[in-house]
């Protein structure tokens, strides 16, 4: 697991400078444009808040506007496309609906034919099937967006820095923090890593009528496993959350939603 992580910092350190370094030739681009100056000097570690005040409170932030966004919009899209799924499972299933629609027609004198029923049935669950495409699209530009945000944060905010911190801890006088962390960090690891599974298996889907390659039915049943375990994860975080919240840990929460102060 530490093996893992240390390849993972490595990676991620080439991506940093491979990030820094699009991000320098798109400002040189476009401070030439504006300004007609070229051969413009950019270094991202000289970049600093006009007021030094404001820099300290930055640093002073346990949680950044970035990830506290990226938090609250993640739980509101996730949250959104788990209604679509359940809806779909209950109240817009095909069947169900084909013998309410029959029924409501024959109420009122008129007469529906069973396949006709079943159409208008699945016109309404495909309705449904679209807003959980969109939630997709939204959920996929969050996952690239919390990507930006791991390599343009500050070390000590980076979930590998921090898992890796923790490993180091294990033998010292902070071991059973120390524990807590792997723990937490690990689930919040495997978080991403299923929420990336799932970006790709449904961007697969979402296409797979365009691209003919793209319809594998594996596909499907990969990305159904881990809308189970993300569930899963929220139902242990909120758990988590709840716990901490009534012992040692207050203010998680209101941290989400103000930033909190820095260890």
């Amino acid at each position: 697991m530490f093996l893992a992580i240390k390849l993972l910092l490595k990676v991620e350190v080439i991506l940093n400078r491979i990030f820094c370094k699009v991000l320098k030739q798109f400002y040189n681009r476009f401070l030439t444009y504006f300004t007609g100056k070229t051969n413009l000097n950019f270094n991202m570690a000289l970049i600093e808040p006009v007021k030094p005040e404001f820099a300290d409170t930055l640093q002073k932030k346990r949680y950044s506007p970035g990830l506290r966004l990226w938090h609250w919009l993640s739980a509101i899209i996730i949250s959104g496309s788990l209604l679509t799924v359940l809806a779909n499972s209950t109240i817009t299933a095909g069947h169900r609906n084909a013998s309410i629609i029959q029924k409501s027609f024959a109420e009122k004198n008129l007469t529906v034919s069973q396949d006709q029923a079943r159409e208008a049935a699945h016109e309404i669950s495909d309705n449904v099937w679209a807003l959980h495409t969109y939630f997709g699209y939204i959920l996929i530009t969050l996952f690239i967006f919390r990507l930006i945000l791991e390599f343009s944060h500050r070390a000590d905010q980076k979930l590998l820095r921090k898992l890796k911190f923790a490993y180091t801890q294990l033998n010292g006088v902070h071991s059973k923090q120390a524990k807590h962390d792997i723990v937490v960090k690990s689930l919040y690891l495997t978080f991403y890593t299923l929420l990336g599974i799932m970006a790709i298996t449904g961007l697969c889907m979402a296409f797979e009528d365009d691209v003919p390659a793209l319809k594998i039915h594996a596909l499907r049943e990969i990305h159904s496993f881990c809308m189970y375990l993300i569930l899963a994860f929220i139902i242990v975080h909120l758990a988590g959350v709840f716990l901490a919240e009534r012992k040692n840990n207050k203010g998680i929460v209101s941290d989400m939603i103000n930033g909190g102060k820095a260890d």
